[in-house]
């Protein structure tokens, strides 16, 4: 009786280890085809470099954040590679731990997010966020294998060009006029700034803390899931703790909240991992 027990444990850890090990193969071949598609519509950056005078005519605290965060000569970042850890709100203030590995293209506007997060003891549900090619895609897997979850469409491709956006503070050289960023002043710490890709436009309104660097950006309209309906809704990302990466001032940890009539709801909270 004991040899058979022991035969049906090594035989369904063996089924249990090809299972882990063709959900790994098939998430592992799916990210590297977004990755391939994102990093396959990037141009050259023009100029290649950053002017501080380019600068001129920009609002005075727009001015200040990024004369702060860029060196004259600065490279004008082409891609971005990071590595996060940290806590999402599933539901109801249930926090969850994840890590993630993020792909950043700003030359043609994108990114893939390939997130790992952990639902049950020793199951992790595998994500894909992105915006490729002008699309916006959610992608949610038990161990690569169990479609959990999947978006796509107009309201979502906007959605995800909309954090693309938010998130220029990882790689400030897209805020650069040259890079086609459109500012307007609102007051000595705030200002609007608009971005355009194909026939997505996004217009949020950045913050800057007593030290000039970017505290928040907000966006009043993007899409958020109520009972099956997409619905407008404020969206904010808040930035702190400042590192250098790849030679510029960038935030080492934010958050991400909606903004809801009862409060803010905070849902996202990470750090920088590692980078390149």
């Amino acid at each position: 009786m004991l040899r058979i027990i022991l035969i049906i444990v090594c035989v369904a850890a063996l089924i249990i280890g090809i299972v882990y090990i063709c959900g790994y193969w098939r998430w592992a071949t799916r990210t590297e085809s977004l990755r391939s598609q994102l990093y396959g519509a990037m141009q050259s950056p023009i100029p290649a470099t950053y002017d501080p005078h380019e600068l001129d005519g920009l609002p005075s605290c727009v001015q200040r954040y990024l004369r702060l965060v860029l060196v004259p000569g600065q490279p004008i970042i082409r891609e971005v590679y990071l590595e996060h850890e940290g806590e999402m709100d599933m539901s109801q203030d249930k926090w969850v731990p994840f890590t993630s590995k993020q792909y950043i293209s700003t030359r043609e506007p994108g990114f893939l997010w390939d997130a790992r997060i952990a639902m049950f003891p020793g199951i992790k549900a595998h994500v894909h966020d992105a915006f490729v090619d002008g699309r916006g895609l959610l992608h949610a897997s038990v161990i690569g294998l169990i479609t959990m979850m999947e978006q796509s469409g107009s309201a979502f491709d906007y959605g995800e060009y909309l954090r693309w956006c938010a998130e220029t503070a990882w790689y400030p050289t897209a805020m650069l006029p040259s890079q086609g960023a459109l500012w307007q002043p609102l007051t000595d710490t705030s200002a609007r700034v608009t971005f355009t890709t194909g026939e997505l436009t996004a217009t949020l309104t950045s913050t800057f803390g007593p030290d000039g660097l970017m505290s928040s950006i907000r966006a009043e309209d993007r899409g958020r899931e109520v009972n099956g309906t997409v619905v407008p809704t404020p969206w904010e990302g808040r930035w702190k703790n400042y590192i250098r990466m790849n030679g510029m001032l960038v935030p080492g940890e934010g958050e991400v909240a909606w903004i809801l009539e009862e409060g803010r709801k905070v849902y996202w909270r990470g750090r920088i991992a590692n980078s390149e």
